[in-house]
């Protein structure tokens, strides 16, 4: 209540808050905000997306840059979730984002995204429109182990798994 700024916790949509799960669990906090529709955990410590709890089943908007994320184990639980904001973690596996039905919006900047397969798991996400991966090992090379090759193109690579994309990395996504 003192953060939201209301007595009535059913009027909270949007709310913003740094966390440290390492001493408190979140619970299902969700339980006591309905109605609510955004939630920006930027700059939190986050053990896991799972310390959310699996109240937020009508969550649509969720930021979660730099919260030290090694995993999306629990994402599942934001089921009605459009934006999805989790630039500069440490994600290397994106399978838990195919629960995601209705994801539009995907920020995956700066996380540690090393093999360009791990990209088909989107293309499940059949309402995904914008997509952005700069700063992943996959911009330089398909994976860990392969060589630099300057013929290849993640852009056209991330198009082929990801036909419906309509922009990638800010830019048109039918610019290879």
């Amino acid at each position: 209540k003192i953060l939201a700024g209301v007595d009535d916790l059913q009027q909270v949509k949007a709310l913003e808050m740094r966390v440290d799960t390492r001493e408190i669990s979140l619970g299902n906090f969700g339980v006591h905000l309905p109605n609510l529709r955004e939630l920006k955990l930027n700059n939190s410590l986050l053990v896991s997306v799972r310390d959310l709890g699996t109240s937020l089943s009508r969550l649509r908007v969720l930021w979660m840059a730099r919260c030290g994320l090694s995993d999306l184990d629990g994402i599942s639980s934001c089921s009605s979730l459009k934006e999805l904001y989790i630039a500069y973690n440490n994600i290397s596996d994106l399978s838990q984002l195919t629960w995601l039905d209705h994801l539009e919006v995907l920020d995956l900047e700066g996380n540690n995204i090393e093999d360009i397969n791990q990209v088909q798991y989107l293309q499940l996400c059949c309402k995904l429109s914008h997509l952005t991966v700069e700063g992943n090992l996959i911009c330089l090379k398909p994976n860990a182990k392969s060589a630099e090759d300057p013929d290849y193109n993640y852009r056209a690579e991330v198009k082929k798994f990801i036909p419906h994309l309509k922009y990638l990395d800010g830019i048109p996504a039918s610019q290879t």
